[in-house]
């Protein structure tokens, strides 16, 4: 059986938000950020890493009593492919494979994590897994295998993974998901008060 590790993004300045930290805003009672992780660890992923940065206290005071490791990223102004790297270079020896997941996701949910996973055994832990909508756009959070670790670990601050990913297309299975809403993000107050509208609406 693998054994999986999620790098969780929350070192940004979210500047489109305002002047508050938009990972630690309230998104259905608790803070955003918390509540991505929290997924993360419901899905039975046994190594969360949160790449901390800009007001890493704040973070990690969102994340208490959560069974995760923090690392910060001295480095996070220049840009999401330190923080991608220094997460990845943070994890255990005998990670198989790891998600890359951004902080700001409200709505992603353990079953995800897990079909991605399960595809990931299917082909022998050496294919890239990245969930697609139905139209075939490319969506996070993406499951590396350990054999492009080396690669992600050496990204450039500017660049984040999305070229290193295009490059390895062909060794990338893509799973087409059919609710959008699974991937949406949150950038600004607006978009928090949507998610916020939808996640009050009775199932």
């Amino acid at each position: 059986m693998a054994r999986f590790a999620a790098v969780v993004l929350a070192a940004g300045a979210s500047r489109r938000f305002g002047p508050e930290n938009k990972l630690c805003a309230a998104v259905d009672g608790e803070p955003l950020i918390r509540r991505v992780v929290t997924t993360a660890l419901e899905a039975g992923i046994s190594d969360v890493v949160v790449v901390t940065g800009n007001e890493s206290d704040q973070v990690a005071q969102a994340l208490e009593g959560l069974a995760v490791r923090l690392a910060h990223n001295p480095d996070w102004e220049t840009g999401m492919g330190t923080s991608i790297a220094g997460g990845i270079a943070a994890l255990d020896d005998d990670i198989d494979g790891a998600f890359i997941v951004p902080g700001d996701m409200p709505f992603l949910d353990p079953a995800l994590f897990r079909t991605l996973a399960g595809v990931f055994e299917q082909n022998e832990f050496r294919s890239i897994v990245s969930p697609v909508t139905i139209s075939g756009e490319q969506r996070n959070p993406v499951l590396w295998p350990r054999r492009y670790f080396s690669e992600l670990r050496a990204l450039p601050g500017h660049e984040g993974a999305k070229e290193l990913l295009r490059s390895l297309a062909n060794r990338t299975v893509t799973i087409p998901f059919g609710d959008d809403m699974l991937f949406a993000d949150i950038d600004n107050k607006d978009d928090l008060a949507i998610a916020q509208r939808n996640l009050e609406r009775p199932a």
